[in-house]
C-alpha cells in the first residue's frame, strides 16, 4: 500500500499531501501518519512554508471515515484529528491549505486550522455532521473567532455546502484561483512568501498567534517583546533596513 500521507521538501517549502484518492478520507492510520509528519516538520528550524493538499482530482478531503465514529473508535478518531489540528495551528512555519474539490467535515476543519487558505473556484466547503446526528467539535471551537457565533451555528446546524467564492466572501479563503489553477496558485504563493526572510515570517506568525490567543494587553506585550528581543536582533531586519536606505533589493540570510 502507498503512504497515506506524503511529504515533499523543496528548499524552505514542504508539501504535505493526503494520499487517499479519490476523496482522501481521514481514517485512523491516516490521521496518525499526518500527526507524525507534522511533528517532524515542527522540529525543522529551516522550514518557512508548508502546503497541505489532497491527492487526485476530486477532493482536498471529504472528511473523517464514518466507520471511525463508532463507540470503540471515536475517542481515537477525535484524538487523531484534533492532534493534527493542534499541530497545524502551532507549526512555526506558515501553513497554507491548498483546496480543490470537496473540503468537508474534518477536511474543512484541517484546512481552516492552517494559517492561510488557497482554494479553487470549484471547491466545495461544508460541515455535514449534523445529518449524521453529531457536530464537529473543532469547528465549534475554531469557527466563532473566524465567522462569529451566528454564522458558525448556521453552517453547523444546516450542514449545507458552499462554494469557494462564498468561502472567500466569508473570509475563510485567502486566495481564490480558477478551477484547474491550484498548482499555479501554489507556485505563486510559494514564490511570494519564500521571497521574504524565513526568520521574519516565523516571528510574524508568532506575533499573530499571540494576537489570536491572548487578550489584547497581553498580546501587545508579547508582540512588543518579540520585536525588541528577537526580531531586532536578526541579521535580516538589519539587512532589510540597510537595503531600503541603499535603494537595493535585500539579500536575506534567513536568520
Amino acid at each position: 500500500m502507498s503512504e497515506a500521507v506524503l511529504c515533499r521538501r523543496d528548499g524552505r517549502t514542504a508539501t504535505v499531501t493526503l494520499n487517499r484518492p479519490p476523496l482522501n478520507i481521514l481514517d485512523l492510520p491516516t490521521l496518525a501518519r499526518l500527526g507524525e509528519v507534522l511533528a517532524d516538520l515542527a522540529a525543522d528550524a529551516e522550514l518557512q512554508l508548508v502546503f497541505l493538499r489532497g491527492q487526485g482530482d476530486r477532493a482536498f478531503s471529504a472528511g473523517v471515515s464514518v466507520q471511525d465514529h463508532t463507540p470503540d473508535k471515536i475517542g481515537a478518531m477525535l484524538a487523531g484529528l484534533h492532534g493534527a489540528i493542534r499541530r497545524l495551528r502551532d507549526l512555526p512555519a506558515v501553513a497554507v491549505a491548498a483546496v480543490h474539490g470537496h473540503c468537508l467535515g474534518g477536511g474543512m476543519e484541517l484546512a481552516l486550522a492552517c494559517d492561510l487558505v488557497l482554494a479553487t473556484e470549484d471547491s466545495r466547503f461544508g460541515q455535514p455532521e449534523i445529518d449524521l446526528g453529531c457536530y464537529p467539535p473543532a469547528a465549534a471551537a475554531l469557527y466563532p473567532a473566524l465567522l462569529g457565533a451566528p454564522r458558525t451555528l448556521e453552517l453547523l446546524l444546516t450542514g449545507r455546502t458552499f462554494t469557494g467564492e462564498e468561502a472567500e466572501r466569508l473570509g475563510l479563503v485567502t486566495w481564490r484561483v480558477p478551477a484547474g489553477g491550484l498548482d499555479m496558485g501554489i507556485a505563486e504563493v510559494a514564490a511570494d512568501l519564500t521571497g521574504k526572510s524565513a526568520a521574519v515570517t516565523r516571528l510574524a506568525k508568532r506575533a499573530v498567534r499571540a494576537g489570536r490567543d491572548l487578550p489584547f494587553a497581553q498580546a501587545l506585550a508579547e508582540t512588543e517583546r518579540l520585536y525588541l528581543e528577537e526580531l531586532s536582533r536578526t541579521a535580516d531586519m538589519e539587512e532589510g533596513l540597510a537595503a531600503f536606505v541603499e535603494k537595493r533589493k535585500p539579500v536575506w540570510k534567513h536568520r
